[in-house]
Formats: structure tokens, sequence, C-alpha cells
């Protein structure tokens, strides 16, 4: 799905714009709003509705971060299509080469949130579930599968290796890479909340207690994400799966279910010692370049 970065400058930003707008409809003007459904359709998989607020009003301030990036990249991280042989500058080269590759897949996931909120507040719950379908499988296949490929690509499709970056590992030396790995995992994090809440309503409305098979499947589940795809699997991505958990585990206590509640709370505090524990061993970021723009 590869796009030139002049198609991504107009194509991130749009699809910013367009779910925004979407949002903006759902939570003020659309009666019943988003909270509103949310309430009336409750099920073992429902969150606290304060933590999805607080996850996307913080992660739209690093998507507008990134966005600036991407339409006016540092003037040393432009692309030189390999005809810079400097090994810091092509480092930089490299960090925007993966800022324009994710931009489609970031676009795609915007407008498939933007196509879930009417279909929401119009409580059309088993439509609504499926562009959040899509956009969870867009998010996860970018981290776990086409993030760590990116670097082989080039040798597969040598007629597309100017564009591809050498290397995806984050660079805490590069603010663009910061910022690039922060919104795709961040955005691959809470689709995963976003797909249980959906899912689970499409065939357990009204239901707030999950069977034992459902309890062991979603401590199994969180588990393997969070010990999955490397480095792809890192403290963003990992923070963002205890954060799902945390928000379910508030929600369902809210709600009345306080026994699944807990059980929820254990999770979150066993994935947080697992991601401490995997991502201390396994350090999952690189520091590349001398006189590298420096994280600020």
């Amino acid at each position: 799905m590869g796009i030139s970065h002049s198609t991504a400058r107009w194509l991130a930003p749009l699809s910013f714009l367009v779910n925004f707008a979407s949002q903006t409809y759902g939570m003020i003007l659309a009666s019943p709003n988003m909270l509103d459904v949310h309430e009336t359709n409750l099920s073992f998989f429902s969150p606290h509705p304060a933590f999805i607020g607080a996850f996307f009003s913080s992660q739209q301030i690093f998507q507008l971060m990134w966005l600036y990036r991407l339409c006016r990249p540092n003037p040393r991280g432009r692309l030189s299509f390999l005809r810079n042989t400097d090994p810091i500058n092509q480092e930089l080269d490299d960090d925007v080469a993966l800022m324009i590759d994710y931009a489609p897949y970031y676009a795609v996931g915007n407008f498939c949130i933007a196509a879930w909120a009417p279909l929401w507040v119009s409580s059309n719950l088993t439509a609504s579930a499926v562009p959040v379908a899509i956009n969870t499988l867009i998010q996860l296949y970018y981290l776990f599968i086409r993030l760590p490929s990116l670097p082989h690509l080039s040798s597969i499709y040598p007629a597309n290796a100017p564009s591809l970056p050498k290397t995806t590992t984050m660079n805490l030396s590069s603010t663009t890479s910061f910022l690039t790995h922060t919104v795709l995992k961040t955005f691959a994090g809470i689709s995963i909340l976003d797909l249980l809440q959906t899912g689970s309503l499409v065939f357990f409305n009204h239901d707030i207690y999950p069977t034992n098979m459902t309890k062991v499947l979603t401590g199994v589940g969180f588990a393997t994400l969070a010990l999955a795809g490397g480095r792809s699997s890192d403290w963003i991505f990992g923070g963002s799966l205890v954060y799902d958990l945390a928000a379910l585990a508030v929600g369902q206590r809210v709600y009345g279910n306080v026994e699944w509640s807990k059980l929820l709370g254990i999770y979150a505090g066993g994935l947080c010692a697992i991601v401490g524990l995997k991502n201390s061993l396994w350090w999952p970021y690189a520091r590349r370049g001398e006189g590298y723009e420096t994280l600020r």
C-alpha cells in the first residue's frame, strides 16, 4: 500500500479531519450521542467511557504533531532516495520513509473509525462492528507483519527500494521516529479495546457476565499480544494493552460486575509485569546518529 510523500501529505490530514468531524458529530450533535448508546448497550467488555475519552484526546495531540512532521518534515529528514551516503542522514531518511509508509494505513484506520461513529449513534451495532474490525486488523497487520518486514522488502522489490526504510526500530534520538511509533502503536492498542466492545455487543448485548472460557481467553489473548511481535510489542503497545484492561476493569466495576472487574485488574497487573520484564530484558529501541534531531 505504498504512496508518495505528496499523496501522504494530503491523505493523512484529510483522514484526521474526517474522523474528527465524525467523532464531534457523534459526541455533541447526535441524539442519542455516543455516550447514550454506550450506557444503554453493555456487555462484559464495556469499558468506562472516561478512559476512552482520555485516551483519544491525548492521542490526538500526538497525531497532530506527527501530521506536522509528515507535512513539513525536518529539512535534514527529507527523503534522499539513497543518494545520500552519510549514515546519519540515511537514518533520518529511514525515519521519514517509515512515516510515509504508515500514512495510508493510518488514513484507512481513521476513515474506518469515522464510519463507525454514525452507525454507533444510530444503534446499528452489528454494522458498526465491521469498520472497527477492519481497522483492528489493519493496525495489527502493520504492527506485527508489515513493520518487521520492511527492512527486507527492498531485496524482494528492488524497484521500491529507494522509498523503503532499512531499519524500523524506534530511534530515541529522532522525534520523527518517536512520533511514528507512538501513533501507530497506540492506534493498534486502542483498536483491541474497540473490537472487544463492539464485537461483544453484537453477540452478548446486555450480558455483563462472561463465561469461564471467555475469562481464560481474555488473559491468554492479552498476554499473547504483549509477548508476540518481538520489538513491535514494546513499552508503548504493551502500555496500551494494560490501559485497555484498566478501562475494562473500572467499567465493569461501575456496571456492577465486581468479580469480573477484580480479575481484569489482576490481568492488568500481570500484563504490566510481563511488559516490563520483556522490554527490560530485550530493549526494543535504538539511539542512532550523532548530531541527530533530539527528542524534546
